[in-house]
């Protein structure tokens, strides 16, 4: 027990320390990606340290539940990753650990994550959200600080449009202005221009002071008439002028009041509160316009019937041809027959949309608030989630570092991202049901999880990497090179001697081979179909050549070793058929497509089977030569 508590303090400590860092990493990216998106509101808007500080700060607090999940994912790979580099999970797993056993005091801390997670989002999360919203409205309706560019209109202060050909900034003049003040209308337009002025702040900083040198004023006086063409105007010239200008610079923060009905600004009591209330308004305003529509329609049924009671009680529109009615009407009663049927039928429209969008409004507001709910639970999970499936990765893959396990989750995320983002659309534009689409990311990921988990931990083939490795190497046709190299204790030396005979052996029984096959032309199509799935030929060749070779890999000869290197590795099965079952190699001769890639691939690998035999004969002289020499060097 003693032993299995300080592994449990060497996982957290090894985990932990990853953690806090890849964490810290994550909330800076989030925190950039959200600059990245308000930058516009902050830049040119001379704002104070302590607000950016608050606007930074509160930001943070916003993306910390975001930053959780990526950040588990992270560290349990780099830390499983670098216990597998090191052989450590290989130790353990030896020592009768298994990979659960392993995970038990890590699934303990992220269980107290998850519940940090949603503390942020259901306490913490609520108000920095509003502090935040609120900083970024108060920013946006602060004005950018005043600094007039040259021969460029400026028109960041509202109403007016300034023009300024150069600018002295040791004096603050300003040289051959021109001023567009629209703020009493485009009909009363003022133009102003001027040789020199100077524009200076006032110390409330509510108004621009602006004084003007040798200029002239233009002004539109807007016409009572509007059918008149000649509208006056007014021109003043002058060698001084003052004005004031509005233009509040200070930074003026707006009242929190209204993130009272947004849904990132509640908790998850505030949110169920205003789902049951819009719930109840929705079917409120459902029965009401059910109850008001029933109304009208008896209304205009006990009127009917109060004017047809002495005539027809019923009567078929289809029985009266309305054209020959209209038509019967003088042009003057037509049309105002036709207007008045016109301007009924637009006012049932506009009242039709009016409580459509009212009923659709609520619905999306109470949508919204749905998705918010479930969000703190499953965004909360998603770390649970996300270290179920790093962890048993982070084995399989075997890396540590910031390399492969950044890549690979990476991609995770994404992954995650788009399924979260795909449910949480649907639910919020009413599509699916809420819990349906916010839990779309945890049903499919979980069960990901569950699997990796329990493979690893059994030690399945199906999670070993060098499988993997080795079946695309075989599909491909990619194989690795011999490197045979001097053994230092060296048991039993070859017999040189008989070697030579061996050789030419398996020299001549390769070109009886060759003879009899021409690898280098492909195959009978119906024949390489229907043909036997073992070339026992090539299986003795290939058993004979590794012999020798395994027999003279014990020599000390250097030029012997070398040479050696030089051999093939023979793949003996690779030219034949792909697969063992015969009626499947049959179906894939049928299916054309297939049949065809997979005759192409089998005559590449006859004809590498023909090189490599014959590189093989060639190896076997040069090694000859070798043993010769060696033979007479030794007599």
């Amino acid at each position: 027990m003693p032993n299995i508590k300080k592994l449990d303090i060497f996982i957290l400590k090894s985990f932990s320390l990853l953690f806090a860092g890849t964490f810290f990493i994550c909330l800076f990216i989030f925190e950039m990606q959200f600059l990245w998106r308000y930058v516009d509101d902050l830049v040119g808007k001379g704002l104070t340290i302590d607000v950016l500080a608050q606007f930074f700060f509160y930001a943070s607090l916003t993306l910390v539940p975001a930053s959780l999940p990526l950040a588990v994912l992270l560290a349990s790979l780099i830390t499983f990753g670098n216990f597998g580099e090191r052989f450590e999970l290989i130790a353990m797993k030896a020592a009768g650990i298994s990979l659960l056993q392993i995970m038990r005091p890590l699934i303990v801390m992220l269980v107290l994550v998850c519940g940090l997670s949603f503390y942020f989002q259901n306490v913490i999360g609520p108000k920095a959200q509003t502090k935040l919203w609120t900083l970024l409205i108060s920013m946006r309706q602060k004005s950018p600080e005043l600094d007039i560019p040259e021969k460029t209109f400026y028109d960041q202060i509202d109403g007016y449009n300034l023009y300024v050909e150069r600018k002295d900034r040791n004096t603050g003049m300003l040289y051959n202005v021109m001023i567009y003040n629209f703020a009493n209308g485009f009909d009363n337009a003022q133009i102003i221009r001027a040789d020199s002025g100077k524009l200076e702040m006032t110390e409330d900083k509510q108004h621009l002071y602006l004084r003007l040198y040798s200029g002239e004023q233009f002004e539109n006086l807007q016409s009572q008439n509007m059918k008149q063409q000649n509208v006056p105007y007014r021109r003043e010239s002058f060698s001084v002028k003052y004005a004031l200008i509005d233009f509040n610079a200070n930074f003026n923060m707006v009242d929190e009041g209204f993130m009272t009905n947004q849904s990132n600004s509640k908790n998850m009591a505030m949110l169920q509160a205003s789902i049951d209330s819009m719930a109840v308004l929705v079917d409120s305003l459902g029965a009401a316009n059910y109850k008001n529509n029933m109304k009208t329609t008896f209304r205009i049924h006990q009127e009917t019937q109060a004017k047809d009671s002495a005539l027809v009680r019923e009567a078929n529109i289809m029985s009266y041809n309305v054209d020959s009615i209209i038509n019967a009407m003088s042009p003057t009663e037509r049309q105002r027959q036709l207007n008045s049927m016109l301007t009924s039928a637009n006012s049932v429209q506009s009242d039709w949309n009016m409580k459509t969008l009212n009923i659709s409004q609520t619905g999306y507001s109470m949508r919204r608030h749905m998705t918010a709910w479930h969000e703190k639970i499953t965004l909360s999970l998603a770390c649970l989630v996300f270290f179920f499936i790093g962890a048993p990765l982070g084995g399989i893959i075997r890396k540590g570092g910031l390399g492969m396990p950044v890549v690979i989750s990476v991609l995770i995320f994404i992954f995650y991202y788009i399924i979260n983002n795909t449910g949480y659309k649907l639910a919020r534009d009413g599509n699916w049901l809420a819990w349906e689409g916010m839990w779309l990311s945890t049903v499919i990921l979980a069960p990901v999880g569950a699997y990796l988990t329990y493979k690893s931990n059994n030690d399945s083939v199906a999670l070993n990497i060098d499988t993997y490795k080795e079946f695309f190497r075989r599909l491909f046709g990619m194989r690795s090179e011999r490197s045979i190299t001097r053994k230092d204790v060296v048991i039993l030396d070859p017999d040189y001697l008989t070697l030579p005979a061996a050789l030419q052996n398996l020299t001549d029984r390769i070109v009886n081979y060759t003879s009899r096959h021409d690898l280098k032309r492909p195959a009978n199509y119906i024949k390489f179909w229907k043909g036997e799935q073992y070339d026992e030929e090539i299986d003795y060749i290939n058993e004979i050549l590794e012999t020798v070779i395994v027999d003279m890999a014990n020599s000390r000869d250097n030029h012997l070793l070398l040479a050696l290197n030089n051999y093939p590795i023979i793949s003996p099965h690779a030219h034949l058929r792909p697969f063992q079952n015969k009626w499947l190699n049959l179906m894939c001769g049928v299916v054309l497509p297939l049949g065809l890639v997979l005759f192409f691939r089998s005559w590449a690998f006859r004809t590498r089977l023909a090189k490599d035999l014959d590189r093989v004969v060639e190896t076997n002289q040069e090694v000859m030569t070798i043993i010769k020499t060696r033979i007479l060097t030794d007599n």
